[in-house]
C-alpha cells in the first residue's frame, strides 16, 4: 500500500509516529523518547530523521498533535476554548512555516473557568467521536465531558505526577517501589480515601509508619489507591464512564471505577490517538477515506 500521510503524537517526554495509507491502516510506526525536553528545539531535524527511518517519502504530509503546538513547542497552535465542537480541531490546525514538507499541528483546548488546558487528549476524543464522560489517566489525568459532539467541560488531576514525586522524592521513596497493581492493598487504600478524603495526608504518613511497626504497608499499590481515590472523589464520577487508557493504568482505573459501581467502557488509548490524527489528516489535506 502507498503511504498517504504520517501522523505524530509529540509530547513533553515522548514521540510516536505512524505512517498511514489512504484507509488509515498503519504501514509503519516508530516511537522514542524524543519529546520536547530531549531534543533542544531541533524539531525539523528530529521529525525528518524519524520519517526517514520508517521510509516516508519527502512529499508525505504530516499531522501532529500534542505539545509540539505549545508556546515552547515547534510552532504555537492557539487553544480552542471550551465549549467547542470536535470538528473545530481540524479546522484550527496551524501549518508549520518555512517547511518544504506539508506539516500541520493540531490545537489543544482551554477552559477559562475553572482554568484548565489540554494538548493531545482532545485528539483521542476526536478519534473516538462519541458523547459521554471520558477518563484519560496519565501524568495529568483528564476528565472530559462531550455533549452533542462538543467538548463542554473538562478537568485535570495531577495524580500521576504526585505518584511519581511521592514515590521518589518523599519519605515514601523506599516504600512505594515497584509497579502498582489492583490488588487488596490498592482497593483497601482506595476505599479508605473514599470514606475519609480529608485524612489523605495522614493516610500517606501511615504508609511510612507501617513498615516501622512491622506491619504490611501496601507499597506502590496502596499509594496508587489513595491518589486515584482522591481523584475520583474530586471528579464526582458516577454512572457510565469511557476509560481511554492502556497498560497498567487501564487496569487500576477500571478496578477503581468498578469498585464504586460505575459502568466502564474501555478504549485503547493508542488506537484512538491514531484514529483522531487520521480523521484530522483527512479533513486538513482533503485526501484519504475518512471514517
Amino acid at each position: 500500500m502507498t503511504a498517504c500521510y504520517a501522523v505524530a503524537d509529540w509530547g513533553t517526554t515522548s514521540f510516536r509516529l505512524w505512517l498511514l495509507d489512504r484507509s488509515g491502516s498503519v504501514l509503519a510506526s516508530r516511537r522514542s523518547a524524543d519529546g520536547l525536553m530531549a531534543i533542544g528545539g531541533r524539531f525539523a531535524e528530529t521529525l525528518e530523521a524519524h520519517l526517514s527511518a520508517i521510509g516516508a517519502g519527502e512529499t508525505v504530509p504530516v499531522v501532529i498533535c500534542g505539545m509540539a503546538g505549545a508556546k515552547n513547542g515547534w510552532q504555537e497552535t492557539p487553544y480552542l476554548t471550551a465549549p467547542c465542537a470536535l470538528a473545530d480541531i481540524s479546522r484550527a490546525a496551524v501549518k508549520v512555516k518555512r517547511r518544504n514538507r506539508d506539516i500541520h499541528i493540531l490545537p489543544g483546548i482551554c477552559q477559562p473557568d475553572p482554568a484548565d488546558v489540554m494538548r493531545g487528549e482532545e485528539t483521542q476524543i476526536f478519534g473516538y467521536d462519541r458523547d459521554g464522560i471520558f477518563c484519560l489517566p496519565g501524568t495529568h489525568s483528564k476528565w472530559i465531558t462531550v455533549e452533542e459532539a462538543h467538548v463542554t467541560r473538562f478537568s485535570t488531576w495531577m495524580t500521576g505526577e504526585l505518584f511519581a514525586l511521592l514515590s521518589s522524592q518523599s519519605v515514601l521513596s523506599g516504600m512505594a517501589t515497584g509497579v502498582a497493581v489492583a490488588d487488596d492493598a490498592f482497593l483497601a487504600a482506595f476505599n479508605a480515601i473514599l470514606d475519609c478524603p480529608e485524612h489523605f495526608t495522614n493516610a500517606l504518613f501511615g504508609l511510612r509508619a507501617r513498615p516501622l511497626l512491622d506491619q504490611t504497608g501496601g507499597g506502590a499499590s496502596a499509594l496508587s489507591g489513595m491518589l486515584i481515590g482522591l481523584e475520583l472523589v474530586g471528579a464526582g464520577v458516577s454512572g457510565e464512564v469511557t476509560l481511554i487508557a492502556s497498560g497498567p493504568l487501564a487496569e487500576l482505573y477500571a478496578a477503581a471505577l468498578e469498585e464504586i459501581g460505575a459502568t466502564v467502557t474501555r478504549v485503547d488509548a493508542e488506537a484512538v490517538t491514531q484514529a483522531g490524527l487520521f480523521k484530522a489528516a483527512c479533513d486538513i489535506l482533503k485526501t484519504g477515506e475518512r471514517v
